[in-house]
């Protein structure tokens, strides 16, 4: 399956907004969006003095946005989609819903990780467990009650105690608990669009995926 392996901070200029992709980096002024606020490559300058974009162009720019944030692939992103359109309910808060009940989104969530990929490294490395076993599948959907924690020999981990130590300044969720003594957390609800904090209309992708 293709990955994208090319610098982070091209794809929040690309999509003109912090995408949170580098950590701690991204709250600091050497953040790439802060310097050059235009899109990358020779022509991004002239980029924002282009006539409207289409609909069509919206909805696309918006799909791509959510995509890269939680650093989906095209089939991955699709398939979640065509999964949760049929759930009863608002199509695209399912789609959110569901993509922050990912294990490697809630070990971000919980502060255990600096970004989301720096968790699906921890998880692909054997550092996490999730209701008493290990599981090394960052697209692990977890539940509602069930606890995830760093696992004993992980805790020393310099990536997660800084991580921790970050997450520590901000702003806590009210649908996920943690302990940072026991490096324990649990997501304690199902999360609603209102307590989901990213800045996207979701409901283009619904619009583009529906055509």
């Amino acid at each position: 399956m293709a990955r994208y392996t090319g610098p982070s901070c091209r794809q929040c200029r690309r999509e003109g907004t912090k995408l949170f992709l580098k950590g701690t980096k991204c709250f600091t002024e050497k953040c790439p969006v802060e310097r050059r606020p235009y899109a990358p490559g020779q022509h991004g300058q002239a980029t924002a003095r282009r006539r409207k974009a289409s609909e069509y162009a919206k909805q696309l720019r918006e799909k791509q946005k959510i995509k890269r944030i939680y650093g989906l692939s095209e089939r991955q992103f699709r398939n979640t989609f065509e999964r949760v359109s049929t759930l009863p309910g608002i199509t695209g808060h399912n789609l959110l819903a569901t993509l922050e009940s990912r294990l490697d989104n809630v070990v971000y969530r919980m502060g255990f990780a600096a970004s989301r990929k720096a968790a699906r490294q921890l998880i692909r490395h054997r550092h996490v467990d999730v209701g008493g076993r290990l599981v090394d599948i960052p697209s692990f959907v977890v539940d509602p009650g069930v606890e995830v924690k760093v696992r004993l020999g992980s805790r020393e981990h310099q990536g997660v105690l800084a991580a921790l130590e970050q997450a520590a300044r901000g702003a806590s969720l009210n649908w996920i608990a943690v302990d940072r003594d026991t490096f324990t957390g649990r997501m304690l609800e199902r999360p609603t669009r209102p307590n989901i904090p990213i800045a996207a209309q979701e409901q283009l992708v619904v619009e583009l995926y529906s055509k």
